[in-house]
C-alpha cells in the first residue's frame, strides 16, 4: 500500500505573510483593493468624521470598503461574520491590513453610508464585471448569478449598460438591506439574552436574600441554641463522670440550681403512667 505524508487541517499554524501577496492579480480581491485603494475618490465620508484635532483614531473607509464587498461577494452580509473573517481568514486578513474592526463599527459604518457605498461598489463591480472577475462571486438577486461570459454581456449599447448598471444597483441594495436587517436581528437577539441573563442574575440575588434572611432568622439560630445546650449538658456530664470514677465527691448544686430544678418539675407533663394510677384511684 502506498504512504503518503500526513496532513491535518485541524491545526493551527504561525505563518508570516506578506499581506500584498495575498491579494494576487487578476483575482476579484486585487481588483477590489485596487480600485478602491487607487482609483476611488473616498473623500465623500471625510465630512461625517470630527476626530481631527481630538478623538479616537477612526478606521480608514477603504479598509471598511475593501472587507465589506469581499464578504458580500461570499454570501456574508452579518457584521459579527465579517468581523470573525477579518479575525481567521487569510484574505480578510490582507484586505484589512489585520485591523480587525469590531462588528459595531461595520455595523454602523453601513447603516450610516449607505448612498455613499452604493454609489461606490456599483463602480467598482461594473469594472469587475468587465474584466470578467464576477462569474464565481455570489452577486445575485432572486437566486440568479451574473453571467461569467463578460465579454459578450459587455460587448452591447449604450442602453444595455444601463441595463447592466441597474442590475448591479439592485445587488448592491440588496446585500446593503440584507446587512442593516441581520445586524437589527442579531442587536434585538443579543438584547433578548442580555436582559434573560439579567432577569436570571435578579432571580438568583432574590432567592439567595430570602434564603440568607431565613437562616439568620429562623432555623440555624434556633438549632444553633439546642446545638449549644446540648453541647454544654455533655461537657458536664462528662466532667462529672470522670469525677465518679476518679472517687471524687460532687459537690451539691446550689440554691439556683435547685430552684431551676423545681420550677422545671412543675411545668414538665406529668407521665402518663402516674395519670393512670390517679384515674384508677379515683374510681
Amino acid at each position: 500500500m502506498p504512504r503518503f505524508k500526513h496532513y491535518n487541517y485541524d491545526q493551527d499554524a504561525m505563518v508570516v505573510i506578506n499581506y500584498q501577496e495575498q491579494l494576487q492579480p487578476g483575482t476579484f480581491e486585487h481588483a477590489v483593493h485596487y480600485l478602491i485603494e487607487h482609483k476611488l475618490d473616498l473623500s465623500v465620508f471625510h465630512p461625517k468624521y470630527r476626530n481631527d484635532d481630538t478623538g479616537r483614531i477612526a478606521y480608514d473607509p477603504a479598509i471598511l470598503l475593501k472587507i465589506i464587498l469581499f464578504a458580500y461577494s461570499k454570501g456574508i452580509t452579518s457584521s459579527r461574520e465579517i468581523q470573525w473573517c477579518c479575525e481567521t481568514n487569510i484574505i480578510f486578513k490582507a484586505l484589512s491590513c489585520d485591523t480587525v474592526p469590531h462588528f459595531t463599527t461595520l455595523a454602523k459604518f453601513v447603516s450610516g453610508h449607505a448612498e455613499e457605498i452604493e454609489e461606490l461598489f456599483e463602480q467598482v463591480l461594473l469594472v469587475c464585471h468587465e474584466q470578467g472577475l464576477l462569474g464565481n462571486e455570489l452577486f445575485a438577486i432572486d437566486g440568479c448569478k451574473m453571467s461569467s461570459n463578460a465579454a459578450k454581456e459587455w460587448s452591447g449599447t449604450f442602453k444595455e449598460l444601463g441595463e447592466k448598471r441597474d442590475k448591479l444597483k439592485r445587488l448592491i441594495r440588496h446585500h446593503l438591506r440584507e446587512h442593516h436587517e441581520r445586524d437589527e436581528a442579531e442587536t434585538e437577539a443579543e438584547l433578548d439574552r442580555d436582559i434573560r441573563r439579567a432577569k436570571t442574575i435578579l432571580s438568583l440575588d432574590e432567592a439567595m436574600t430570602k434564603v440568607d434572611r431565613f437562616l439568620k432568622t429562623s432555623s440555624p439560630s434556633y438549632g444553633g441554641h439546642r446545638l449549644r445546650q446540648r453541647s454544654e449538658h455533655e461537657v458536664s456530664a462528662r466532667a462529672t463522670n470522670q469525677r465518679l470514677r476518679a472517687g471524687q465527691q460532687i459537690p451539691k448544686p446550689g440554691p439556683q440550681v435547685r430552684a431551676a430544678e423545681r420550677q422545671v418539675r412543675k411545668t414538665a407533663p406529668e407521665p402518663a403512667q402516674n395519670r393512670m394510677e390517679k384515674h384508677h384511684s379515683c374510681k
